[in-house]
Order: C-alpha cells, then sequence, then structure tokens
C-alpha cells in the first residue's frame, strides 16, 4: 500500500515538474508565441478577405464574361468563341483573366472543344487536360474528348485509356455505355479483338437497356469471327 502510495505521489511531481517547464517556456518566449499567434491571425484574415474582396466579384464578373462566349459555342460559332467578338471576351481570354474562377475553369473545357471540333487536336488536349470538375458528368465528357482526339491523331492506344476512363468516372446507362463503345472500337483499330470482345460483352451484360446494346450482338459477333470463334 505504502509502495502504491509512493508511485501516486511521484506520478503527482512529475506532472507538476512537466507543468512548471512548460510554464517556464511560456515566459522565455511569450514574444515569439504572440508574434506566432498574431501571425496565424492574420493570414487566416486575408484568406477571408481575398475570398470577399478579390475573389467574389470576380467569379461573378467571370459569370458575366463567359455567357456571350457560351451563346457563341452553342450557334457553332467557333472562332467567335474562343476570341470573342471585339466587345465580348471569347473563351481564351476568360481563361487569361479568370483562370483562377470557377468559370475560368469552365472555359478550358469549352476551349478544348472547340479546338477538337476545328481538328486542332493536340490543342484540344492541351486545353482539356487543364480541366478540373467535381462535376462527374463534364470530368467524364473531358476525359472522353480527350479521347476523341488521340483517336483522331492516330494513338488509338492512349484513346482507349481515355475512353475507360471517361466510362468508369461517372457510371451510368447514358455515358458509360457510349464510351464503352469507343473503347471497343479502339480495340479493333488495334488489332486487339480479345479486348473488343470483352467490352462489348460487358456492355451487352450490364447495360442491357442502354441503346448501345442494340448493336451488341452485331459487334459480338464480328470480334468472334476475328478471333475465329464463328
Amino acid at each position: 500500500m505504502a509502495k502504491k502510495k509512493d508511485n501516486t505521489e511521484e506520478r503527482i511531481v512529475a506532472v507538476e515538474e512537466a507543468l512548471s517547464s512548460s510554464e517556464q517556456f511560456i515566459e522565455k518566449n511569450q514574444q515569439i508565441l504572440t508574434y506566432i499567434v498574431g501571425a496565424i491571425i492574420l493570414i487566416i484574415l486575408a484568406f477571408f478577405g481575398y475570398k470577399k474582396y478579390v475573389m467574389a466579384p470576380k467569379e461573378k464578373a467571370a459569370e458575366v464574361a463567359i455567357f456571350n462566349a457560351q451563346y457563341y459555342f452553342e450557334q457553332d460559332s467557333l472562332d467567335l468563341a474562343l476570341d470573342g467578338d471585339g466587345v465580348n471576351l471569347g473563351f481564351l481570354e476568360i481563361i487569361d483573366d479568370y483562370g483562377s474562377t470557377k468559370e475560368g475553369n469552365l472555359a478550358k473545357y469549352y476551349a478544348g472543344i472547340c479546338y477538337l471540333n476545328k481538328g486542332e487536336y493536340e490543342t484540344a488536349i492541351e486545353y482539356l487536360k487543364k480541366f478540373s470538375s467535381d462535376d462527374q458528368v463534364l470530368s467524364s465528357m473531358a476525359l472522353g474528348a480527350i479521347g476523341d482526339s488521340y483517336m483522331q491523331l492516330g494513338d488509338a492506344d492512349k484513346a482507349v485509356d481515355y475512353y475507360i476512363k471517361a466510362a468508369n468516372k461517372n457510371k451510368n446507362d447514358f455515358v458509360t455505355p457510349a464510351f464503352l463503345v469507343k473503347a471497343g472500337w479502339s480495340y479493333e483499330i488495334m488489332g486487339n479483338w480479345q479486348k473488343a470482345l470483352d467490352t462489348y460483352e460487358g456492355i451487352k451484360k450490364e447495360f442491357p437497356k442502354a441503346k448501345e446494346s442494340r448493336d451488341m450482338d452485331k459487334y459480338i459477333a464480328r470480334a468472334k469471327a476475328n478471333l475465329g470463334e464463328l
């Protein structure tokens, strides 16, 4: 019992010594600690101030700026969408002026699609790779567009990688089968008929209600014929 009491007293003494050491450290470094705390507070205030007084107005300006560029895009006026009309900004200037905003980021996607439709595939890839979004559908579409660009450049190997990424980004009956079909076609171009067959059979099994599944028997038969299975 006495031994237990001694151990308890030793722990209390140790705690008191630790507290005393901490107090001495604080007293000794009080000025430095004050500077550190003050710096942290300033950083926090600067962050929220930047968001409120710099980024928020910039976001609003970007929303206004992108409206006309999107209009031209929808009208298939790709050059006006990219470069503007002399009064309203195009996607390229929006990227330069508002690249750090959500709309500036979105402009990268639009610019990539514009260049894809103009047949400037390497430039399309450049802008589409710069685009990033939490929107699963839009992210999937961007990956698929990169795949289309590589396919147009004759690089089926890279194209299929992006088609698979696009298909897996947001699995659903509308987007996924479409990209998987493109992946299957890419495998055919590469002469990898087994991969093509596996892809087509996967579409038929996993997405039976998708419109792409209507053609799967034809694609499966073609792949099997090339594999000598028919």
